[in-house]
């Protein structure tokens, strides 16, 4: 275990001797499965963040929304402090997170099975006690989605976490910038290195705080929710779904111009109801396959096709 903890200071420390002994004094006897409160009845707070890198996909059919974000946690840990006058004036250390105790925050939501973070970079130490750690990960969360306005729809994505394994009293779960013990922060998501995309504008990214008890047990769980609200871009659709669709029920309306005996007018009807039917099942690919609303695109395309079938 030792020799472990000295092959991983050297990498870590880059040959510096009071980092690399600050490293084995801090490491050599820590226990990482034992929750760091003094009191066992001591609740520790943790603090998370989302930063949002890219929205990568809205699946609509599956409804299911993958990101690829930073998970930023922070917490104390007391049996990490030090003295910096003591080793070289270090202020800070970088180890492998593995090697601490980490809060097990999960997805609640996750949509493929892969709750926790899978993988683990280092966690920044500073001498106060402050742990930082800011894994990157990419979640498919579960998503409700709502397409009765489709194309011109928004969207609102909630990505839930929380502990796996600590109730309330263990660990107190809690947003990085909240602000007087409020439990809803406006802006829960940080947008700052975010990567347009290409189908989907956020507008919205709130973080609530929440507290739920169950019948069983007389603690809380809480678990920290942020919701992602999103207006799709509705280009793409316009041109090679809306336009085309109109267009063509415009000619639904001509066919009641031409006369009956014209040989063109059955023709035309017949033709005019196969591309309905083909923009009808492009429709019913895109959306997911619930009884609980109709988009309206698709209620307009159904009663067009009944006219030109009733003309």
């Amino acid at each position: 275990m030792f020799g472990s903890l000295f092959l991983h200071a050297l990498a870590v420390c880059g040959g510096n001797p009071d980092a690399k002994r600050l490293y084995d004094d801090l490491l050599s006897n820590y226990n990482k499965l034992v929750r760091p409160v003094v009191n066992v009845t001591d609740a520790l707070t943790v603090k998370i963040k989302l930063k949002l890198s890219q929205l990568i996909d809205v699946n609509l059919k599956n409804q299911i929304m993958t990101t690829n974000l930073w998970v930023e946690q922070t917490w104390y840990d007391y049996k990490l402090k030090w003295e910096p006058k003591e080793y070289g004036g270090v202020e800070m250390l970088h180890v492998p997170s593995d090697h601490i105790w980490r809060p097990d925050i999960v997805l609640y939501n996750n949509a493929d099975g892969n709750f926790e973070v899978t993988l683990a970079t280092k966690a920044t130490l500073n001498y106060t006690g402050r742990v930082e750690w800011r894994p990157p990960a990419i979640y498919k969360s579960s998503c409700e989605i709502d397409v009765e306005y489709f194309p011109f729809d928004e969207q609102t994505c909630v990505m839930k976490f929380g502990s796996w394994t600590y109730d309330g009293f263990q660990v107190d779960l809690r947003h990085i910038d909240e602000m007087n013990d409020t439990n809803v922060v406006e802006v829960g998501v940080d947008l700052s290195e975010f990567y347009t995309s290409v189908e989907w504008d956020i507008l919205e990214v709130p973080a609530v705080r929440n507290e739920k008890f169950y019948t069983c047990c007389d603690e809380p769980y809480l678990d920290i929710t942020f919701n992602i609200t999103m207006r799709r871009k509705t280009l793409f659709y316009t041109v090679n779904l809306i336009i085309p669709c109109m267009g063509i029920s415009f000619l639904t309306i001509l066919v009641f111009y031409l006369p009956s005996d014209s040989g063109e007018k059955v023709s035309l009807s017949i033709s005019i109801l196969l591309s309905l039917t083909v923009f009808f099942l492009l429709l019913a690919e895109i959306i997911p396959p619930t009884s609980l609303v109709v988009p309206l695109l698709g209620k307009f395309v159904l009663f067009t096709m009944i006219l030109d079938t009733f003309r």
